[in-house]
């Protein structure tokens, strides 16, 4: 079931989080939040944006996503940048696709215009990801990271909503 993050979410998503800033490049957070953190970050981001769980039949969360600014400049209101992880073991069951797909909607449901992905360009499942919900690669940033000793690049991925 897809639904608004809780309260009650919060030690569940900085756990799935967690497993993704210590042992991949999937983030370039280099010290994983605490729950505290991760509370302040989504509390910021829910009071105007959709920020989405899915829970599972036995109450565990899967998954998570939601939409932040993409900048903060006036000019691009209506462009949200999108944030989507998943507990390494739900993988390959729909679960992205489902949580990514009600919170494209929402947005548009909201009046934004874009979307944008960034995303770890050696990530490829990510980008074939996004490529599959229709998101197009408009940039590619080169060594703009370094995680793990390596330089690492960014590829920016945009979905137009109004199309």
């Amino acid at each position: 079931m897809i639904r608004t993050i809780t309260q009650q979410d919060i030690p569940s998503i900085t756990a799935i989080y967690r497993e993704y800033v210590l042992h991949s490049t999937a983030t370039f957070e280099i010290e994983p939040p605490t729950e505290q953190q991760m509370q302040a970050r989504i509390e910021s981001f829910a009071a105007h944006y959709p920020c989405l769980v899915y829970e599972t039949d036995d109450h565990r969360i899967a998954g998570y996503c939601y939409a932040h600014p993409w900048k903060e400049k006036a000019a691009y209101q209506h462009t949200l940048e999108t944030t989507i992880y998943l507990d390494p073991s739900q993988k390959g069951k729909g679960i992205g696709k489902q949580l990514m797909e009600q919170l494209v909607n929402t947005c548009r449901n909201q009046g934004h215009h874009a979307l944008i992905a960034c995303i770890t360009a050696e990530n490829r499942p990510s980008c074939a990801f996004h490529e599959a919900l229709g998101f197009e690669q408009v940039s590619l940033f080169k060594e703009v990271g370094i995680k793990f000793g390596r330089l690492l690049d960014v590829a920016d991925y945009e979905l137009i909503l109004d199309k």
